[in-house]
Protein backbone atom coordinates (compact mmCIF):
# COMPACT_ATOMS: atom_id res chain seq x y z
CA UNK A 1 0.00 0.00 0.00
CA UNK A 2 1.35 3.61 -0.85
CA UNK A 3 1.89 6.02 1.97
CA UNK A 4 0.66 8.81 2.02
CA UNK A 5 3.07 11.59 1.63
CA UNK A 6 3.42 15.29 3.78
CA UNK A 7 5.57 18.23 2.43
CA UNK A 8 6.91 20.74 4.75
CA UNK A 9 9.29 22.87 5.02
CA UNK A 10 11.84 22.51 7.82
CA UNK A 11 14.69 25.48 8.51
CA UNK A 12 14.25 26.51 5.04
CA UNK A 13 14.77 22.59 3.68
CA UNK A 14 12.04 21.29 1.68
CA UNK A 15 10.70 17.77 3.00
CA UNK A 16 8.79 14.85 2.38
CA UNK A 17 8.13 12.41 5.24
CA UNK A 18 5.09 9.40 4.89
CA UNK A 19 2.04 10.72 7.06
CA UNK A 20 2.34 10.38 10.72
CA UNK A 21 5.91 10.99 11.32
CA UNK A 22 6.76 13.21 14.16
CA UNK A 23 8.84 16.73 13.17
CA UNK A 24 11.86 15.05 15.40
CA UNK A 25 12.34 12.53 13.06
CA UNK A 26 11.30 14.82 9.67
CA UNK A 27 14.48 16.75 10.78
CA UNK A 28 16.49 13.94 11.55
CA UNK A 29 15.54 12.59 8.07
CA UNK A 30 17.41 15.64 6.26
CA UNK A 31 20.09 16.08 8.56
CA UNK A 32 18.80 18.46 10.63
CA UNK A 33 20.18 17.61 14.65
CA UNK A 34 17.35 18.60 16.87
CA UNK A 35 18.53 18.11 20.62
CA UNK A 36 16.33 15.98 23.18
CA UNK A 37 17.13 13.94 26.24
CA UNK A 38 14.10 12.16 27.28
CA UNK A 39 12.78 10.89 23.48
CA UNK A 40 13.72 7.10 22.76
CA UNK A 41 11.83 6.24 19.53
CA UNK A 42 8.50 4.36 19.46
CA UNK A 43 9.72 3.85 23.46
CA UNK A 44 9.35 7.17 24.90
CA UNK A 45 7.65 10.14 23.23
CA UNK A 46 6.64 11.64 26.31
CA UNK A 47 8.26 15.33 25.92
CA UNK A 48 8.98 15.23 29.73
CA UNK A 49 12.51 17.35 29.03
CA UNK A 50 11.35 20.25 26.73
CA UNK A 51 14.51 20.23 24.91
CA UNK A 52 12.99 19.55 21.67
CA UNK A 53 10.84 22.57 21.67
CA UNK A 54 10.38 24.09 17.98
CA UNK A 55 8.55 26.64 16.74
CA UNK A 56 5.79 26.52 14.04
CA UNK A 57 5.02 29.24 11.67
CA UNK A 58 0.81 30.39 12.92
CA UNK A 59 1.15 28.55 16.31
CA UNK A 60 2.11 30.92 18.99
CA UNK A 61 3.03 28.36 21.60
CA UNK A 62 6.53 26.33 21.31
CA UNK A 63 5.67 23.07 20.65
CA UNK A 64 7.75 19.49 21.57
CA UNK A 65 9.06 17.68 18.08
CA UNK A 66 9.26 14.50 19.64
CA UNK A 67 5.78 13.61 20.01
CA UNK A 68 3.71 16.35 17.57
CA UNK A 69 3.20 15.17 14.06
CA UNK A 70 3.89 17.05 10.78
CA UNK A 71 1.10 18.00 8.27
CA UNK A 72 1.01 19.23 5.32
CA UNK A 73 2.13 22.74 4.18
CA UNK A 74 3.85 22.86 7.74
CA UNK A 75 6.84 25.44 8.31
CA UNK A 76 8.80 24.72 11.17
CA UNK A 77 12.30 26.67 12.51
CA UNK A 78 14.10 24.44 14.97
CA UNK A 79 16.79 27.12 16.29
CA UNK A 80 14.82 30.30 15.83
CA UNK A 81 15.63 33.12 19.04
CA UNK A 82 12.51 31.72 21.16
CA UNK A 83 13.74 28.24 20.88
CA UNK A 84 17.24 28.72 21.58
CA UNK A 85 15.89 30.54 24.42
CA UNK A 86 13.08 28.26 26.15
CA UNK A 87 15.78 25.32 25.28
CA UNK A 88 18.01 27.36 27.65
CA UNK A 89 16.49 27.68 30.15
CA UNK A 90 14.55 24.33 30.11
CA UNK A 91 18.06 23.04 30.16
CA UNK A 92 19.05 25.67 33.11
CA UNK A 93 15.97 24.42 35.35
CA UNK A 94 17.35 20.65 34.76
CA UNK A 95 21.01 21.69 36.18
CA UNK A 96 19.60 23.14 38.97
CA UNK A 97 18.16 19.40 40.24
CA UNK A 98 21.78 17.78 39.08
CA UNK A 99 24.34 17.03 40.65
CA UNK A 100 27.25 18.70 38.24
CA UNK A 101 30.69 16.81 39.78
CA UNK A 102 31.17 16.32 35.96
CA UNK A 103 35.05 15.61 36.44
CA UNK A 104 34.40 12.41 38.52
CA UNK A 105 31.37 11.92 36.81
CA UNK A 106 30.99 8.15 35.02
CA UNK A 107 29.63 9.70 31.69
CA UNK A 108 31.80 12.08 31.77
CA UNK A 109 32.65 13.21 28.18
CA UNK A 110 29.75 10.57 27.29
CA UNK A 111 26.54 12.39 28.67
CA UNK A 112 23.66 14.08 26.35
CA UNK A 113 22.80 16.20 29.15
CA UNK A 114 26.73 18.29 29.79
CA UNK A 115 26.85 17.98 25.73
CA UNK A 116 23.67 20.09 25.52
CA UNK A 117 25.04 22.20 27.91
CA UNK A 118 28.02 23.11 26.73
CA UNK A 119 26.47 23.33 23.08
CA UNK A 120 24.11 26.02 24.35
CA UNK A 121 27.43 27.86 26.07
CA UNK A 122 25.67 27.83 29.35
CA UNK A 123 28.86 28.96 31.78
CA UNK A 124 26.35 29.74 35.25
CA UNK A 125 22.96 29.16 36.42
CA UNK A 126 20.24 31.93 36.90
CA UNK A 127 18.25 29.47 39.38
CA UNK A 128 18.74 28.44 42.47
CA UNK A 129 20.27 24.71 43.09
CA UNK A 130 18.28 22.23 44.97
CA UNK A 131 19.80 18.35 43.75
CA UNK A 132 18.21 15.85 45.84
CA UNK A 133 19.98 13.48 47.85
CA UNK A 134 20.90 9.72 47.29
CA UNK A 135 19.95 7.23 49.42
CA UNK A 136 21.30 3.40 47.81
CA UNK A 137 23.49 0.45 48.69
CA UNK A 138 26.48 1.00 46.80
CA UNK A 139 27.41 -2.87 47.15
CA UNK A 140 24.81 -3.47 44.91
CA UNK A 141 25.92 -4.42 41.02
CA UNK A 142 23.46 -1.60 40.00
CA UNK A 143 23.67 1.95 41.30
CA UNK A 144 21.30 4.68 41.25
CA UNK A 145 22.77 8.34 41.74
CA UNK A 146 18.87 10.10 42.17
CA UNK A 147 21.09 13.62 42.32
CA UNK A 148 22.13 12.76 38.66
CA UNK A 149 18.66 11.84 37.69
CA UNK A 150 16.75 14.20 34.74
CA UNK A 151 13.49 12.76 35.25
CA UNK A 152 13.47 11.84 31.53
CA UNK A 153 11.45 8.21 32.22
CA UNK A 154 13.73 6.41 29.64
CA UNK A 155 14.74 3.52 32.41
CA UNK A 156 11.61 3.11 33.72
CA UNK A 157 10.48 2.68 29.41
CA UNK A 158 12.82 0.04 28.72
CA UNK A 159 12.58 -1.78 31.52
CA UNK A 160 8.79 -2.03 31.14
CA UNK A 161 8.15 -2.12 27.42
CA UNK A 162 11.49 -4.01 26.59
CA UNK A 163 12.28 -6.32 29.35
CA UNK A 164 8.80 -6.72 30.87
CA UNK A 165 9.88 -6.01 34.70
CA UNK A 166 8.50 -2.49 36.08
CA UNK A 167 11.56 -2.19 38.12
CA UNK A 168 11.58 1.48 38.25
CA UNK A 169 8.56 3.91 38.49
CA UNK A 170 7.32 7.33 39.43
CA UNK A 171 8.12 8.22 43.05
CA UNK A 172 6.69 11.58 45.19
CA UNK A 173 4.67 14.44 43.25
CA UNK A 174 4.93 18.05 42.18
CA UNK A 175 8.88 18.96 42.42
CA UNK A 176 9.89 16.05 44.19
CA UNK A 177 8.82 14.14 41.62
CA UNK A 178 11.71 12.00 41.10
CA UNK A 179 11.91 7.86 39.51
CA UNK A 180 12.81 5.26 41.92
CA UNK A 181 12.23 1.29 42.44
CA UNK A 182 8.99 0.33 42.18
CA UNK A 183 6.20 -0.91 44.71
CA UNK A 184 8.11 0.75 47.91
CA UNK A 185 10.73 -1.33 47.84
CA UNK A 186 14.68 -1.19 47.25
CA UNK A 187 16.45 -2.45 44.45
CA UNK A 188 18.05 -5.36 46.60
CA UNK A 189 14.17 -6.32 47.41
CA UNK A 190 13.33 -5.85 43.82
CA UNK A 191 12.82 -8.36 41.13
CA UNK A 192 15.75 -6.66 39.11
CA UNK A 193 17.13 -9.55 36.62
CA UNK A 194 20.46 -6.80 36.36
CA UNK A 195 20.30 -6.38 32.58
CA UNK A 196 21.79 -2.78 32.80
CA UNK A 197 19.30 -2.05 29.75
CA UNK A 198 18.26 0.96 32.14
CA UNK A 199 21.71 1.97 32.10
CA UNK A 200 22.54 1.99 28.69
CA UNK A 201 19.52 3.91 27.65
CA UNK A 202 20.35 6.42 30.16
CA UNK A 203 21.59 9.71 28.99
CA UNK A 204 23.53 11.16 32.21
CA UNK A 205 25.07 9.07 34.93
CA UNK A 206 22.23 8.75 37.04
CA UNK A 207 22.73 5.01 36.62
CA UNK A 208 25.65 3.02 36.09
CA UNK A 209 26.79 -0.83 37.10
CA UNK A 210 29.09 -0.63 40.55
CA UNK A 211 33.26 0.65 39.64
CA UNK A 212 35.10 -2.49 40.24
CA UNK A 213 38.20 -0.81 39.00
CA UNK A 214 40.31 0.16 42.54
CA UNK A 215 39.88 -3.52 43.24
CA UNK A 216 41.43 -4.63 39.80
CA UNK A 217 44.43 -2.19 40.31
CA UNK A 218 44.74 -3.18 44.15
CA UNK A 219 45.25 -6.79 42.56
CA UNK A 220 47.63 -5.54 39.77
CA UNK A 221 49.34 -3.78 42.23
CA UNK A 222 50.03 -7.21 44.73
CA UNK A 223 53.14 -9.01 44.78
CA UNK A 224 51.61 -11.87 46.56
CA UNK A 225 48.65 -12.73 43.79
CA UNK A 226 48.82 -14.43 40.85
CA UNK A 227 46.02 -12.16 38.20
CA UNK A 228 43.94 -14.70 35.85
CA UNK A 229 41.74 -12.63 33.69
CA UNK A 230 39.16 -14.06 31.21
CA UNK A 231 37.54 -12.15 28.00
CA UNK A 232 34.26 -12.56 27.29
CA UNK A 233 33.15 -13.48 23.69
CA UNK A 234 31.37 -10.09 22.81
CA UNK A 235 33.74 -7.46 24.54
CA UNK A 236 36.13 -8.21 21.22
CA UNK A 237 33.17 -6.51 19.46
CA UNK A 238 33.02 -3.50 21.18
CA UNK A 239 35.81 -2.73 23.50
CA UNK A 240 37.65 -0.62 20.94
CA UNK A 241 34.62 1.88 20.25
CA UNK A 242 35.15 4.21 23.11
CA UNK A 243 38.59 4.27 22.50
CA UNK A 244 38.23 5.59 18.62
CA UNK A 245 39.45 2.24 17.67
CA UNK A 246 37.99 1.25 13.92
CA UNK A 247 36.45 -2.33 14.31
CA UNK A 248 39.37 -3.86 12.19
CA UNK A 249 41.76 -2.37 14.84
CA UNK A 250 40.05 -3.45 17.72
CA UNK A 251 41.09 -7.28 17.94
CA UNK A 252 41.09 -9.21 20.62
CA UNK A 253 45.05 -9.97 20.70
CA UNK A 254 45.20 -5.95 20.69
CA UNK A 255 43.18 -6.18 23.67
CA UNK A 256 45.60 -8.91 25.41
CA UNK A 257 48.54 -6.55 24.54
CA UNK A 258 47.02 -3.51 26.47
CA UNK A 259 46.17 -6.51 29.38
CA UNK A 260 49.46 -7.63 29.47
CA UNK A 261 50.80 -3.84 29.79
CA UNK A 262 48.52 -3.61 33.02
CA UNK A 263 50.27 -6.22 34.49
CA UNK A 264 47.81 -8.70 34.25
CA UNK A 265 49.77 -12.37 35.10
CA UNK A 266 47.79 -14.65 33.05
CA UNK A 267 45.29 -13.80 30.02
CA UNK A 268 42.81 -15.82 28.95
CA UNK A 269 39.91 -16.25 26.36
CA UNK A 270 36.27 -16.75 27.92
CA UNK A 271 35.99 -18.40 24.33
CA UNK A 272 38.16 -21.58 26.12
CA UNK A 273 35.52 -22.47 28.61
CA UNK A 274 32.62 -21.78 26.15
CA UNK A 275 33.50 -24.67 24.52
CA UNK A 276 33.71 -26.49 27.73
CA UNK A 277 30.39 -24.72 28.36
CA UNK A 278 28.93 -26.66 24.94
CA UNK A 279 30.61 -30.15 25.93
CA UNK A 280 28.86 -30.20 29.38
CA UNK A 281 25.36 -28.44 28.33
CA UNK A 282 25.36 -30.57 25.17
CA UNK A 283 26.03 -33.69 26.46
CA UNK A 284 23.35 -33.10 29.08
CA UNK A 285 21.25 -32.19 26.80
CA UNK A 286 21.63 -35.33 24.65
CA UNK A 287 21.29 -37.35 28.36
CA UNK A 288 18.18 -35.58 29.29
CA UNK A 289 16.56 -36.61 25.52
CA UNK A 290 17.27 -40.49 26.39
CA UNK A 291 15.71 -39.81 29.53
CA UNK A 292 13.22 -37.67 28.60
CA UNK A 293 10.89 -38.87 30.74
CA UNK A 294 13.01 -38.18 34.34
CA UNK A 295 13.12 -34.19 33.12
CA UNK A 296 10.96 -31.70 32.89
CA UNK A 297 10.95 -30.07 29.52
CA UNK A 298 12.04 -27.70 27.43
CA UNK A 299 15.45 -27.86 28.75
CA UNK A 300 16.82 -24.18 28.91
CA UNK A 301 20.27 -22.74 28.21
CA UNK A 302 22.07 -21.09 31.93
CA UNK A 303 24.71 -19.45 30.16
CA UNK A 304 22.95 -16.09 30.91
CA UNK A 305 22.59 -14.44 35.08
CA UNK A 306 20.41 -11.98 33.54
CA UNK A 307 17.93 -14.71 32.47
CA UNK A 308 18.48 -17.43 35.36
CA UNK A 309 17.67 -14.06 37.60
CA UNK A 310 14.72 -13.76 35.47
CA UNK A 311 13.46 -17.26 35.31
CA UNK A 312 14.11 -17.60 39.09
CA UNK A 313 11.83 -14.79 40.02
CA UNK A 314 8.96 -14.93 37.55
CA UNK A 315 8.71 -18.76 36.78
CA UNK A 316 10.23 -20.36 40.11
CA UNK A 317 8.52 -23.41 39.02
CA UNK A 318 10.02 -23.94 35.85
CA UNK A 319 13.89 -23.39 37.22
CA UNK A 320 14.72 -27.12 37.42
CA UNK A 321 14.02 -26.78 33.39
CA UNK A 322 17.23 -25.04 33.20
CA UNK A 323 20.48 -26.70 32.78
CA UNK A 324 22.83 -27.14 35.48
CA UNK A 325 26.12 -26.57 33.42
CA UNK A 326 27.17 -22.89 35.29
CA UNK A 327 28.17 -19.95 32.78
CA UNK A 328 31.54 -20.07 30.83
CA UNK A 329 32.52 -17.12 33.15
CA UNK A 330 32.00 -19.53 36.32
CA UNK A 331 33.28 -22.78 34.18
CA UNK A 332 36.57 -20.99 33.61
CA UNK A 333 37.07 -19.67 37.00
CA UNK A 334 36.59 -22.99 38.25
CA UNK A 335 38.98 -24.36 35.92
CA UNK A 336 41.73 -21.56 36.76
CA UNK A 337 41.63 -22.31 40.45
CA UNK A 338 42.24 -26.14 39.82
CA UNK A 339 43.03 -27.66 36.45
CA UNK A 340 45.43 -24.59 36.05
CA UNK A 341 46.63 -24.10 39.31
CA UNK A 342 47.81 -27.51 39.63
CA UNK A 343 49.45 -27.56 36.34
CA UNK A 344 51.34 -24.40 36.94
CA UNK A 345 52.26 -25.22 40.50
CA UNK A 346 50.10 -22.07 42.07
CA UNK A 347 48.34 -21.70 45.76
CA UNK A 348 44.73 -21.38 44.25
CA UNK A 349 44.29 -19.15 47.15
CA UNK A 350 46.69 -16.90 45.59
CA UNK A 351 44.83 -16.58 42.28
CA UNK A 352 42.38 -13.70 41.60
CA UNK A 353 40.09 -14.37 38.80
CA UNK A 354 38.93 -11.36 36.87
CA UNK A 355 36.72 -11.29 34.28
CA UNK A 356 35.71 -8.74 31.49
CA UNK A 357 32.09 -8.66 30.40
CA UNK A 358 29.44 -7.03 28.17
CA UNK A 359 27.07 -7.72 31.74
CA UNK A 360 26.06 -6.37 34.82
CA UNK A 361 24.37 -9.62 35.76
CA UNK A 362 27.80 -11.36 35.72
CA UNK A 363 29.19 -9.16 38.60
CA UNK A 364 25.90 -10.78 41.02
CA UNK A 365 26.93 -14.04 39.55
CA UNK A 366 30.24 -13.95 40.61
CA UNK A 367 28.70 -13.01 44.47
CA UNK A 368 26.50 -15.84 44.47
CA UNK A 369 27.59 -18.36 47.64
CA UNK A 370 27.64 -21.65 45.50
CA UNK A 371 29.65 -20.61 42.96
CA UNK A 372 33.27 -21.48 44.91
CA UNK A 373 33.76 -25.31 44.11
CA UNK A 374 37.00 -25.14 43.09
CA UNK A 375 39.12 -24.37 46.12
CA UNK A 376 36.28 -22.78 49.23
CA UNK A 377 36.85 -18.96 47.44
CA UNK A 378 34.56 -17.94 44.74
CA UNK A 379 35.51 -19.21 41.42
CA UNK A 380 35.79 -15.37 40.15
CA UNK A 381 36.54 -12.64 42.42
CA UNK A 382 36.11 -9.40 40.10
CA UNK A 383 34.19 -8.95 37.52
CA UNK A 384 34.84 -5.24 35.19
CA UNK A 385 32.40 -4.54 32.33
CA UNK A 386 33.84 -3.60 28.86
CA UNK A 387 33.41 0.09 30.02
CA UNK A 388 35.48 -0.43 33.19
CA UNK A 389 38.19 -2.25 31.41
CA UNK A 390 38.08 0.77 28.69
CA UNK A 391 38.57 3.48 31.57
CA UNK A 392 41.48 1.39 33.20
CA UNK A 393 43.12 1.40 29.86
CA UNK A 394 42.38 4.92 29.76
CA UNK A 395 43.78 5.51 33.54
CA UNK A 396 47.15 3.75 32.43
CA UNK A 397 47.39 6.52 29.27
CA UNK A 398 47.97 3.75 26.62
CA UNK A 399 47.61 4.58 23.04
CA UNK A 400 46.19 1.51 21.39
CA UNK A 401 46.60 2.58 18.21
CA UNK A 402 50.49 1.84 19.05
CA UNK A 403 49.43 -1.87 20.54
CA UNK A 404 50.98 -4.80 18.47
CA UNK A 405 49.03 -7.85 18.68
CA UNK A 406 50.00 -10.13 21.16
CA UNK A 407 48.94 -13.77 21.63
CA UNK A 408 46.33 -14.94 24.71
CA UNK A 409 48.59 -17.22 27.09
CA UNK A 410 47.96 -21.18 27.38
CA UNK A 411 46.59 -23.77 28.51
CA UNK A 412 43.33 -21.87 28.69
CA UNK A 413 43.49 -19.18 25.43
CA UNK A 414 42.49 -21.60 23.13
CA UNK A 415 38.65 -21.08 21.76
CA UNK A 416 37.02 -22.23 18.50
CA UNK A 417 34.31 -20.17 16.55
CA UNK A 418 31.44 -22.19 17.98
CA UNK A 419 32.69 -20.39 21.19
CA UNK A 420 33.06 -16.47 19.94
CA UNK A 421 29.05 -16.77 18.85
CA UNK A 422 28.11 -16.81 22.35
CA UNK A 423 28.01 -13.22 22.44
CA UNK A 424 25.34 -13.51 19.59
CA UNK A 425 21.58 -14.49 19.91
CA UNK A 426 21.45 -17.88 19.10
CA UNK A 427 25.24 -18.71 19.46
CA UNK A 428 25.08 -20.99 22.47
CA UNK A 429 22.44 -22.63 20.42
CA UNK A 430 24.41 -22.99 17.64
CA UNK A 431 27.47 -23.90 18.79
CA UNK A 432 25.60 -26.88 21.00
CA UNK A 433 24.02 -28.03 18.23
CA UNK A 434 27.31 -28.34 15.91
CA UNK A 435 28.89 -30.39 18.72
CA UNK A 436 25.73 -32.17 20.22
CA UNK A 437 25.36 -33.52 15.78
CA UNK A 438 29.10 -34.68 15.97
CA UNK A 439 28.37 -36.45 20.01
CA UNK A 440 25.53 -38.66 18.49
CA UNK A 441 26.59 -39.23 14.49
CA UNK A 442 30.55 -39.38 15.39
CA UNK A 443 30.98 -36.92 12.16
CA UNK A 444 30.47 -33.00 11.92
CA UNK A 445 27.70 -31.63 10.09
CA UNK A 446 28.92 -27.78 7.81
CA UNK A 447 29.36 -25.53 10.39
CA UNK A 448 26.58 -23.33 9.52
CA UNK A 449 23.36 -25.67 9.58
CA UNK A 450 21.78 -24.12 12.33
CA UNK A 451 22.55 -20.49 10.95
CA UNK A 452 18.56 -20.72 10.82
CA UNK A 453 18.69 -19.79 14.80
CA UNK A 454 20.88 -16.61 13.77
CA UNK A 455 19.38 -13.14 13.09
CA UNK A 456 17.70 -10.00 15.40
CA UNK A 457 14.51 -11.12 15.86
CA UNK A 458 13.25 -11.51 19.34
CA UNK A 459 11.81 -14.92 18.98
CA UNK A 460 12.97 -17.68 16.37
CA UNK A 461 11.70 -21.27 16.48
CA UNK A 462 13.36 -23.83 14.30
CA UNK A 463 13.60 -27.78 13.60
CA UNK A 464 16.44 -29.54 13.13
CA UNK A 465 16.74 -33.47 12.46
CA UNK A 466 19.63 -35.61 14.09
CA UNK A 467 19.72 -38.96 12.86
CA UNK A 468 16.22 -39.10 12.52
CA UNK A 469 15.23 -37.13 15.74
CA UNK A 470 13.97 -33.93 15.16
CA UNK A 471 14.64 -31.81 17.66
CA UNK A 472 12.61 -28.47 18.32
CA UNK A 473 14.20 -25.82 19.30
CA UNK A 474 13.49 -21.80 20.40
CA UNK A 475 15.90 -18.64 20.58
CA UNK A 476 14.61 -15.77 22.27
CA UNK A 477 16.46 -12.28 23.57
CA UNK A 478 15.39 -9.58 25.66
CA UNK A 479 13.09 -10.37 28.44
CA UNK A 480 9.96 -9.19 26.98
CA UNK A 481 10.10 -11.56 24.52
CA UNK A 482 11.17 -14.41 26.48
CA UNK A 483 8.37 -13.30 29.03
CA UNK A 484 5.69 -13.89 25.92
CA UNK A 485 8.17 -17.40 24.86
CA UNK A 486 7.79 -18.40 28.82
CA UNK A 487 3.85 -17.90 28.93
CA UNK A 488 3.24 -19.73 25.22
CA UNK A 489 5.23 -22.78 26.42
CA UNK A 490 2.99 -22.77 30.02
CA UNK A 491 -0.08 -22.43 27.93
CA UNK A 492 0.81 -25.19 25.63
CA UNK A 493 0.69 -22.82 22.38
CA UNK A 494 4.49 -24.21 21.46
CA UNK A 495 6.22 -27.01 22.96
CA UNK A 496 10.62 -27.39 22.35
CA UNK A 497 13.17 -29.68 23.20
CA UNK A 498 16.04 -27.00 23.77
CA UNK A 499 15.52 -23.21 24.37
CA UNK A 500 18.16 -20.02 24.36
CA UNK A 501 17.44 -17.02 26.12
CA UNK A 502 20.11 -14.27 26.63
CA UNK A 503 18.28 -10.95 28.55
CA UNK A 504 19.72 -8.51 26.45
CA UNK A 505 18.26 -7.87 23.34
CA UNK A 506 20.92 -8.86 20.44
CA UNK A 507 22.07 -11.01 23.68
CA UNK A 508 25.53 -10.23 25.22
CA UNK A 509 26.91 -8.32 22.05
CA UNK A 510 23.81 -5.52 23.51
CA UNK A 511 24.97 -6.58 27.02
CA UNK A 512 24.25 -3.77 29.66
CA UNK A 513 28.04 -3.48 30.13
CA UNK A 514 28.66 -2.74 26.57
CA UNK A 515 29.91 1.30 25.65
CA UNK A 516 27.19 3.85 25.17
CA UNK A 517 26.01 5.12 22.07
CA UNK A 518 23.70 7.67 22.36
CA UNK A 519 20.48 6.36 20.34
CA UNK A 520 22.42 3.68 18.58
CA UNK A 521 21.35 0.20 19.16
CA UNK A 522 24.72 -2.18 17.80
CA UNK A 523 24.10 -5.34 19.10
CA UNK A 524 23.57 -6.32 15.14
CA UNK A 525 26.76 -5.42 14.47
CA UNK A 526 28.60 -6.19 17.04
CA UNK A 527 27.20 -9.67 16.42
CA UNK A 528 28.12 -9.81 12.82
CA UNK A 529 31.48 -9.06 13.89
CA UNK A 530 31.62 -12.47 16.21
CA UNK A 531 30.08 -14.35 13.29
CA UNK A 532 32.60 -12.99 10.91
CA UNK A 533 35.39 -14.30 13.28
CA UNK A 534 33.66 -17.78 13.63
CA UNK A 535 33.95 -17.99 9.71
CA UNK A 536 37.62 -17.19 9.41
CA UNK A 537 38.68 -19.75 12.32
CA UNK A 538 40.38 -22.81 12.05
CA UNK A 539 38.44 -24.47 14.54
CA UNK A 540 34.57 -24.14 14.34
CA UNK A 541 33.42 -26.70 16.76
CA UNK A 542 33.69 -26.88 20.13
CA UNK A 543 34.43 -30.30 20.56
CA UNK A 544 37.58 -30.08 18.54
CA UNK A 545 39.03 -27.44 20.99
CA UNK A 546 42.41 -28.95 21.99
CA UNK A 547 42.87 -27.74 25.17
CA UNK A 548 39.11 -28.84 26.03
CA UNK A 549 40.31 -32.36 24.93
CA UNK A 550 43.58 -32.23 26.91
CA UNK A 551 41.41 -30.90 29.90
CA UNK A 552 39.10 -33.71 30.20
CA UNK A 553 42.13 -36.42 29.09
CA UNK A 554 44.23 -35.03 31.73
CA UNK A 555 42.06 -33.99 34.67
CA UNK A 556 38.44 -34.23 34.44
CA UNK A 557 37.66 -37.45 32.64
CA UNK A 558 34.74 -37.15 30.94
CA UNK A 559 31.89 -34.67 30.24
CA UNK A 560 29.08 -35.21 33.24
CA UNK A 561 31.88 -37.32 34.76
CA UNK A 562 31.94 -36.92 38.56
CA UNK A 563 34.80 -34.18 38.85
CA UNK A 564 33.28 -32.01 35.97
CA UNK A 565 29.62 -31.93 37.63
CA UNK A 566 31.11 -30.98 41.02
CA UNK A 567 33.55 -28.13 39.09
CA UNK A 568 31.36 -27.07 36.07
CA UNK A 569 27.85 -27.71 37.97
CA UNK A 570 25.56 -25.93 39.71
CA UNK A 571 22.23 -26.07 41.64
CA UNK A 572 20.04 -22.93 40.73
CA UNK A 573 17.81 -23.27 43.48
CA UNK A 574 20.62 -23.14 46.52
CA UNK A 575 20.23 -19.39 46.44
CA UNK A 576 17.18 -17.10 46.83
CA UNK A 577 15.88 -14.59 44.32
CA UNK A 578 13.15 -12.08 45.26
CA UNK A 579 9.81 -12.65 43.64
CA UNK A 580 7.71 -11.01 41.35
CA UNK A 581 4.69 -8.55 43.43
CA UNK A 582 1.55 -10.60 43.35
CA UNK A 583 -0.96 -9.44 40.60
CA UNK A 584 1.84 -7.59 38.55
Amino acid sequence: MVKEMIHLTIDGVAVEVPKDTTILEAARSVGIAVPSLCYLKDLNQIAACRVCVVEIVGIQKLVASCNNKVWEGMVVHTNSPRVREARRVNVELLLTQHNCDCPYCIRSGNCELQKLANHLGLSHLAFHKDVPKTRWDMNFPLIRDASKCIKCMRCVQVCDKVQSLNIWDVSNTGSRTTVDVSHGRTIGEADCALCGQCITHCPVGALQARNDTLPAFDYLNDPNIVTVVQIAPAVRAAWGESLGLPREQATVNRLVAALRRMGFDYIFDTNFSADLTIMEEGSEFLHRLSHKEDYAWPMFTSCCPGWVRFMKSQYPDMVKNLSTAKSPQQMFGAVAKSYFAKTMGIDPHKIRCVSIMPCVAKKQEAAIPVMNNACGDPDVDLVLTTREIDRMIRAEHMDVTCLPEEPFDSPLGTGTGAGVIFGATGGVMEAALRSAYYLVTGSNPPADSFSQVRGMEGWKEAVFEIQGTPIRVAVASGLGNTRRLMEAIRAGKVSYDFVEIMACPGGCAGGGGQPIHEGQELAGVRGQVLYGLDKVNNLRYSHENPSVQKLYRDYLGEPLGHLSHELLHTDHEAWEMPQRPKGK
